[in-house]
């Protein structure tokens, strides 16, 4: 089996789903993701020299294929389709983080999310704490979604081969939270607590500007504690006693 039909089938049952691909490029997943029986295919691709290819593939597929001509990040992805919906998408890399922390806003919206990243990046998402790659991404991804890496991609399955090997990834959306949090006080947590992981959490947070000591002690976390160590849990608790202060 080639590697875009893989992803496809990797993506479960596309029967009844609207599925929306990031980076379509030339059309290589898109049409696997057709011929895998997704009855409604949202392409989104802004590379003017890719649209032409898959304007040739909409002609052939008019009922079937809508092509996006923008870019994602700038996109409304729950906008373009009624429920239910999957991600399924060879994630530019550049922006591939930046795209998943925003979908994160909405990530309930979907049924599932299966994307390529940079392994590296792929380990980050599964990372679990008092490991190497555990960290911001780690704990916002996981506090919202069930990550789990399905294969890896070796560089010679691209042509040009790139430097890294990259990874596909399924990412399952939470029926809830993994525990009470807003978003934009676990990330003002995380971001402080990681950026500076060798430190304990009583120096590491000092950056928030705020009573650390206090902010610790009404979170029940220990002030020597580093970010590491923490489950996405504790950053939970970290996050509403910085609402709560």
């Amino acid at each position: 089996m080639n590697l875009t039909r893989r992803i496809a089938r990797a993506a479960g049952p596309l029967t009844g789903v609207n599925v929306i691909e990031v980076g379509a490029g030339p059309g290589g997943l898109t049409r696997a993701l057709l011929a895998e029986g997704a009855p409604r295919v949202f392409a989104i691709e802004r590379d003017p020299r890719c649209l032409a290819a898959l304007d040739e593939l909409a002609e052939a597929h008019p009922e079937r294929l809508e092509i996006v001509a923008g870019d994602a990040l700038d996109l409304d992805l729950v906008g373009l389709s009624a429920p239910p919906r999957k991600i399924v998408a060879n994630l530019p890399y550049n922006i591939a983080t930046a795209l998943l922390l925003g979908w994160l806003d909405q990530i309930r919206a979907f049924e599932s999310l299966t994307l390529m990243f940079q392994r590296e990046v792929a380990l980050r998402l599964i990372a679990a704490p008092r490991t190497k790659p555990y960290g911001r991404l780690s704990v916002m991804t996981q506090w919202l979604a069930e990550p789990r890496i399905l294969f890896d991609v070796p560089a010679r399955a691209f042509v040009p081969p790139p430097k890294v090997t990259s990874s596909v990834v399924a990412l399952r959306p939470r029926p809830r939270p993994l525990a009470a949090a807003e978003k934009p006080a676990l990330e003002r947590i995380a971001a402080a607590a990681f950026g500076q992981r060798r430190k304990m959490l009583r120096s590491s947070l000092e950056t928030l500007g705020i009573a650390v000591e206090e902010l610790l002690a009404r979170a029940g976390v220990a002030p020597t504690a580093r970010a590491e160590e923490l489950g996405v849990a504790e950053f939970c608790a970290l996050a509403r006693a910085l609402e709560k202060g």
